[in-house]
């Protein structure tokens, strides 16, 4: 692979060091938004209830070697630094490393740091991706090309993402991260020119009112989805749990109502719901401390659900205020023990990629 094919940018981010970020997410509905799943039962309008959290991750990126790319990330013990012509797609930054590829960088470091738990289930990985392409792209317009609007990020770190991971990749993370705010997806990727419908469920005054009802907690367990979410296709494929993934399904497009209607008894109700198929359909997807925490939402009158595929990482709650000012207290006396573990600070971000 010849080097000249790679444009040396180490001086220009000598001058001018380039940041961007872009939000973290929980999630009602998640896996539908994996085509695998989506495409084949698009009749059945799969979708996707998701809220963009303001534990935000950035992406700086520095000068470096040249012809060499390096990627950096907090809670990661070691860089990867590779020359540029043997850079790996399947390593831990596998994903990053493709990203610069594309745009075509060398001499360049990616520094990541993110504000949410590493492996928390919050999409993080995927939510570096787009922060990285944003940065890319406003490099790219500092040499002549086109700096990327959110739609366009989205969809090339989708692509990027579900090309490394081998069609396993869903499209939540980063569309989340893209767009901010509290959206219901419809994804129908048979669609000629577009994978998704997007509905924003509240408007950024709306906001503030959405996190007084939520609370968010890392249960201190680190969490892996690429396992978990090939079993739970393969399962659904063979036609094992279909029944169970619709029956979901159509409760999580009734939460976006109730979220439209700012039903919150509702809404607490639904998540239960949908948290009762969810432990006959992907019953690994619980630990014993998410289980409990799960259990005490819906005992104090609440909705819970984990984060992503679970089997540890991060839950979330929705209930009336009261209710979920309570829960916050029961659950930081859950986790006090557990190293790591913490109610984590934070409230629904408006803003997506920037």
């Amino acid at each position: 692979m010849s080097l000249s094919t790679f444009v040396s940018i180490s001086k220009i981010l000598q001058k001018h060091p380039i940041e961007s970020s872009a939000p973290c997410r929980v999630d009602s509905g998640g896996t539908w938004d994996i085509k695998a799943m989506a495409l084949p039962l698009e009749k059945f309008y799969p979708v996707t209830v998701n809220f963009a959290l303001n534990l935000r991750t950035a992406v700086t990126l520095l000068p470096f070697e040249e012809g060499m790319v390096s990627v950096t990330s907090e809670g990661f013990a070691a860089s990867e630094d590779y020359p540029i012509g043997r850079v790996p797609f399947d390593s831990p930054f596998g994903i990053f490393f493709a990203a610069v590829s594309y745009f075509g960088f060398q001499g360049i470091q990616v520094r990541i740091r993110s504000d949410s738990p590493v492996k928390s289930a919050l999409g993080g990985s995927s939510t570096a991706l787009v922060a990285l392409v944003k940065a890319l792209s406003k490099l790219n317009s500092m040499l002549g090309g086109k700096e990327l609007k959110a739609g366009e990020v989205l969809h090339l770190a989708y692509h990027l993402e579900d090309s490394v991971s081998k069609g396993k990749c869903g499209i939540q993370d980063q569309a989340a991260a893209a767009y901010g705010g509290v959206h219901l997806w419809n994804w129908h990727y048979g669609r000629r020119g577009s994978l998704f419908a997007r509905t924003p469920l509240a408007d950024r005054k709306e906001l503030r009112e959405f996190s007084d009802r939520m609370v968010v907690a890392f249960s201190g367990k680190s969490h892996v989805s690429a396992r978990i979410n090939r079993n739970w296709i393969e399962e659904f494929i063979s036609g094992k749990t279909r029944a169970g993934w619709i029956r979901a399904n159509e409760i999580v497009r009734s939460l976006a109502d109730g979220l439209k209607a700012k039903d919150w008894n509702g809404c607490a109700r639904l998540l239960r719901e949908e948290m009762a198929v969810r432990r006959e359909i992907t019953p690994d997807a619980l630990i014993p401390i998410t289980e409990r925490l799960i259990g005490t939402a819906e005992t104090a009158g609440c909705g819970a659900r984990f984060a992503g595929a679970g089997c540890g990482g991060t839950v979330w709650a929705l209930g009336e205020k009261e209710r979920i000012q309570r829960l916050r207290e029961l659950w930081a006396a859950h986790l006090k023990p557990i190293r790591g573990a913490r109610v984590l600070e934070c409230a629904i971000d408006p803003v997506g990629v920037r």
